[in-house]
């Protein structure tokens, strides 16, 4: 535990950090989205180049405030569930100290 602790102080964790293997449905994506990207890029001019980077940037800002958000909210729930799972006076009709 103390091993975790340290690594994230250190700032040794980054979970936003992460490379994606090859030959994934999720790096087909990836490199279609750039091909598509490049090739829309290169049909614009200067005003619409702008605008669709623009779309972009705004599409990217949105995926990453949504994935933030989902780890903050998935983290909480774990903390809450290992929480309940240390609660001993949780309501519970058996007594696990009790031996008969």
């Amino acid at each position: 535990m103390r091993d975790t602790l340290e690594n994230l102080y250190f700032g040794n964790i980054t979970p936003n950090d992460q490379i994606v293997k090859s030959g994934t449905a999720l790096k087909k994506a990836m490199e279609l989205s750039a091909e598509c990207e490049e090739k829309l890029t290169a049909l614009l001019e200067d005003k619409e180049k702008a605008l669709l980077l623009r779309l972009i940037n705004a599409e990217n800002e949105i995926g990453s405030t949504m994935a933030l958000e989902n780890f903050i909210l998935g983290f909480r729930l774990g903390v809450r569930m290992l929480l309940e799972a240390l609660d001993e006076d949780d309501g519970s009709l058996l007594d696990p100290n009790k031996e008969e």
